[in-house]
């Protein structure tokens, strides 16, 4: 958390050496209101870190979800955030993997139900965010609603709070800091495999008041891109109580994951699917900027 509000405190020149708008696979940093949910602009700034791999150049009969594989962006006025936010990434990912094999024995699994998705190719992924206090009383998406696409997410957050979860009746619920405690929300993957048992934690983030600033760090448990999520066989117990998949049109939930992701970081980060994914979306970029 200390190295991330070093990043933050750098100039901006510097921060924006790294922009995600030179990485083909959205790694880097993300100006403050560049990153969009359900069309609208989030209020905060960031920097997305996956693990360290060559590009891929995928084929025209491969998928194009290959194309996400690739390296990370570092600022050079900052060396000390690599071996941090890398070391960060590898622990998040052990205690994560843990929490999934506890829940596939919950689940009435092996506990190592899940363990194959999970090898050296997984697409696990850190997000440093920085949520400037609110322009206008009314300016409150710091992110607006929308659900991880993964299998889960951890989440450290510092002492302001402004997290939010939806409950079933549609209220939102503050997800009040505690200290030394971590947050996890279930994904769309896991929502998929239980047929609806396990539901995918709708969430959003309100920015802090004018003159307040809010950091966090999630980290995404994601499988292999190619993984295809296969509905378990729950005890009867479980599945009688399954409600099934959310059937939201704006919002498709893909059993391939590869494909959901692609599908997630292109709605997400349109300057960026503008300029390396134009089969996607054809417009110039350089009238983004």
């Amino acid at each position: 958390m200390a190295t991330a509000r070093e990043f933050f405190a750098l100039p901006e020149a510097d921060r924006r050496e790294i922009e995600n708008l030179n990485s083909p696979q959205f790694r880097g940093y993300t100006r403050t209101g560049t990153e969009h949910t359900h069309g609208a602009p989030d209020r905060r700034e960031q920097i997305d870190i996956g693990p360290e791999r060559a590009a891929l150049n995928p084929g025209p009969d491969e998928p194009a979800y290959l194309r996400l594989v690739g390296p990370n962006q570092w600022p050079s006025a900052l060396p000390v955030l690599r071996p941090t936010v890398l070391a960060w990434q590898d622990e998040a990912l052990r205690v994560s993997r843990e929490v999934l094999r506890a829940l596939a024995a919950a689940l009435g699994q092996d506990e190592g139900y899940f363990d194959g998705w999970f090898d050296a190719e997984a697409t696990v992924h850190v997000k440093l965010v920085h949520y400037p206090g609110r322009a206008t009383p009314d300016g409150d998406q710091g992110v607006g609603a929308h659900k991880d696409y993964g299998y889960l997410a951890l989440l450290q957050q510092d002492e302001v709070g402004g997290l939010q979860v939806r409950d079933p009746s549609g209220a939102w619920i503050d997800v009040t800091p505690l200290p030394g405690a971590f947050v996890f929300n279930i994904g769309e993957m896991l929502e998929i495999a239980t047929r609806g048992y396990l539901k995918a934690t709708d969430h959003r983030v309100l920015s802090p008041a004018a003159g307040t600033d809010r950091y966090s760090i999630p980290f995404f448990l994601g499988p292999r891109l190619d993984a295809v999520v296969e509905p378990l066989d729950l005890p009867p117990e479980l599945a009688a109580r399954a409600r099934g998949v959310t059937q939201d049109p704006d919002n498709p939930l893909l059993a391939a994951f590869g494909e959901n992701a692609l599908v997630g970081w292109l709605r997400s980060h349109p300057r960026v699917a503008q300029r390396w994914w134009p089969e996607f979306h054809p417009t110039d970029p350089t009238t983004q900027r």
